[in-house]
């Protein structure tokens, strides 16, 4: 019987003695805290077979040793954290990598609702209208010299009324003579095509794309007959009640251009003085 109750790693008898047994085999205890006890990692002292073993991610603790770096509470049985193998209660993660409610300066805990917009993040009671003070959740919003506002407070504080539609104008607005547009509302009396980025012009206070400026007001060329716009600095030249194109200005005969040079007429001809000899 006695052969029976030895000791697998030191061959002491067991009778009598507290013994554990592990894969079919006997240890008394002192064999078997050398063999397989851990050592706590806040210690360093083995973690014997009589104490509470706590283990996360292969590492080991005493459960007196299992504490929060920060605020040292026990972490037996409470929710923790860790940031770079530290242990922390989820209060003190919080407080030192949590973000911060830009409103409150509190901090935002994990599993709590958080807004976020350019880097800041709010508590959802604290992202609030800078006006009404009531809560924009996920409704649209203009930020404006760091304060965030709802809509309708903000179109009745601050937005220009279009000249066109006097509706409110939130964003994408253009300038004329000092009057504000929506860019949708600043078009050719015309054609109605938008005139942003387009160059147009005006007559009679209201304003035209160059095509239909000049259809409706230019003076046709008596060559081609299409119209001369006369705009951004492009010549023409002009005789007797007509005009021609620099491009169109030439001698009816022979097509030499006649700007700058002499020229006759015959009829509603133009010739140069070398064809007019022969007329």
């Amino acid at each position: 019987m006695s052969e029976c109750l030895d000791c697998a790693e030191c061959k002491a008898s067991l009778y009598g003695q507290k013994y554990i047994l592990k894969e079919e085999n006997m240890y008394c205890i002192g064999c078997y805290e050398a063999l397989f006890s851990t050592t706590c990692e806040v210690c360093q002292l083995l973690i014997s077979c009589t104490s509470k073993d706590l283990s996360y991610n292969d590492r080991h603790w005493h459960s007196e040793c299992f504490l929060c770096l920060k605020c040292s509470r026990s972490l037996v049985d409470r929710p923790f954290a860790t940031k770079d193998d530290m242990l922390m209660c989820v209060e003190c993660y919080s407080n030192e990598y949590s973000a911060k409610c830009h409103a409150c300066m509190k901090t935002i805990m994990p599993g709590s609702k958080k807004m976020e917009h350019k880097g800041n993040s709010w508590h959802e009671n604290c992202f609030t209208c800078n006006r009404c003070q009531q809560p924009i959740g996920t409704r649209n919003f203009v930020l404006k010299d760091t304060n965030n506002y709802c809509l309708p407070c903000y179109e009745k504080q601050f937005a220009q009324k279009c000249f066109y539609c006097k509706m409110p104008i939130i964003t994408g607005g253009v300038n004329y003579r000092d009057q504000p547009w929506h860019k949708e509302c600043f078009t050719c009396i015309g054609c109605k095509g938008q005139l942003v980025g387009q160059r147009f012009t005006s007559r009679n206070d209201f304003v035209y794309c160059l095509n239909c400026f000049c259809n409706l007001f230019a003076k046709k060329c008596a060559s081609c007959t299409c119209p001369i716009s006369g705009l951004g600095g492009s010549k023409y030249i002009s005789f007797e009640h007509r005009q021609w194109h620099n491009d169109c200005f030439n001698c009816k005969r022979c097509s030499v251009s006649l700007v700058g040079r002499g020229f006759l007429t015959s009829k509603d001809d133009i010739l140069c003085p070398d064809c007019g000899k022969e007329v």
